[in-house]
């Protein structure tokens, strides 16, 4: 496991971008934290470094958006899912198997992924700032990291 501060939105911003240069297709990444805490943000970042134009907003009534960048990203927001069969019928790893899939509210649905995924635990530690928790899970483990720090 990985920590990484924050401490402002734009540096949030900036953190997704640079998670974005180790990602490949089929890479998956779940985001956890409470309300606010900062998921659509770092998603948004991420998007931006995968070359996607138009901003990531949270998908939360439509429950998944696809997006065109570098990679094809797949950007899926589970809160308003009521059961683990609903999130299996969704077949969103499957849907960005040639590209890359961020999942908020993933620590719910992680049971459901393949085992080669990264669970990005944000944690609100004061007005603006955050700190970032990269959990490698499957392939994960053997990546460098460390490299996300500042």
């Amino acid at each position: 496991m990985i920590e990484v501060p924050t401490a402002s939105p734009a540096e949030t911003l900036s953190l997704g971008r640079h998670l974005a240069a180790h990602l490949g297709v089929g890479d998956i990444v779940l985001l956890s934290g409470r309300l606010g805490a900062g998921k659509t943000l770092f998603a948004a970042g991420v998007g931006e470094g995968l070359g996607v134009e138009e901003p990531l907003t949270s998908p939360s009534f439509i429950l998944a958006r696809a997006h065109n960048g570098f990679l094809p990203v797949v950007h899926a927001d589970v809160y308003r899912l009521g059961t683990s069969a609903e999130f299996e019928d969704l077949d969103l790893p499957e849907q960005a198997r040639d590209g890359v899939l961020l999942i908020e509210w993933g620590d719910v649905v992680a049971h459901g992924v393949p085992e080669d995924h990264l669970m990005v635990k944000i944690e609100i530690v004061g007005e603006g700032e955050r700190l970032f928790r990269f959990v490698p899970s499957g392939k994960w483990i053997h990546k460098n990291l460390a490299e996300l720090r500042p």
